[in-house]
């Protein structure tokens, strides 16, 4: 079988693997029998230098003919990014992440530093311990977050350290980082949270384990819908209920179909 490469968003070209593409159906709650499906499915219709995006689309149109509810989670990446155009939302799923983690959080709250005072996104507490979290978002595919973002926070945390006590610096971000940031984030003792960093506690993993889906993947809201919910503050899907979705003038059967898909999403 030829090989073939593929173009990532970021420019980059890596070769094709179906391993990977399996193992993101699998994430999704695929079993092997339709992952593996999908995968031969997708090959058969690429060309060298296909577009990651592309492939992507087309597993996503698949798996949304077998199994809905499993696509809606197949395409949690693009739903976060999604959440924008500004960062609000992306801190408000950032503090219900570390929530879900035994934290207390608030968000965007102004802390005084020994020079400036700083718009703090995320500040979480836990047995004693105050952490600044800065919730880096982007909504654009190919976009890393680099060495000169986490040396930002780690400035910030240098300042606000000087007044009260505070314990850590983390930097939580939808994006990858660059291997001069990780480097970096490590050095300076930065927690880095990245979406596929660092392995079990990646942002991915931590959303799919907790079930802290955004609003966002739902196939059954229109983006009207999913505006509308999100300036009303709500970001999850478990966060909505049928009073809600009539809020947004989305009642009877429409309103049921959302709940059904945010169950069924819930469940897997």
């Amino acid at each position: 079988m030829k090989a073939l490469n593929v173009l990532k968003a970021s420019g980059e070209v890596e070769p094709f693997s179906e391993e990977k593409l399996q193992q993101s159906l699998t994430r999704a709650g695929a079993d092997n029998t339709l992952s593996r499906w999908i995968t031969e499915k997708v090959r058969e219709k690429i060309k060298d230098r296909t577009a990651t995006s592309e492939i992507h689309d087309r597993a996503f149109g698949l798996l949304q003919k077998q199994k809905g509810p499993l696509a809606a989670r197949y395409r949690l990446k693009q739903a976060i990014m999604e959440l924008g155009p500004t960062g609000h939302p992306f801190e408000k799923l950032t503090a219900w992440i570390l929530r879900s983690e035994g934290y207390e959080a608030e968000t965007n709250l102004m802390i005084r530093g020994t020079c400036v005072t700083h718009e703090v996104d995320v500040v979480a507490k836990k047995e004693g311990r105050q952490i600044m979290v800065e919730a880096k978002y982007h909504n654009e595919r190919g976009i890393k977050s680099d060495v000169k973002v986490a040396m930002y926070v780690h400035a910030r945390f240098d300042d606000i350290k000087g007044v009260d006590r505070w314990d850590e610096a983390w930097l939580i971000t939808n994006t990858k980082l660059t291997s001069e940031a990780r480097e970096y984030a490590r050095c300076v003792g930065l927690t880095a949270i990245a979406w596929n960093y660092p392995g079990e506690r990646s942002l991915q993993n931590l959303i799919e384990r907790s079930h802290l889906h955004p609003l966002t993947v739902l196939l059954s809201l229109d983006s009207w819908a999913k505006r509308t919910l999100l300036d009303k503050g709500l970001v999850l899907c478990k966060e909505l209920n049928e009073g809600v979705l009539t809020s947004v003038g989305l009642k009877g059967k429409k309103a049921r179909a959302v709940m059904e898909e945010v169950s069924a999403i819930m469940s897997i």
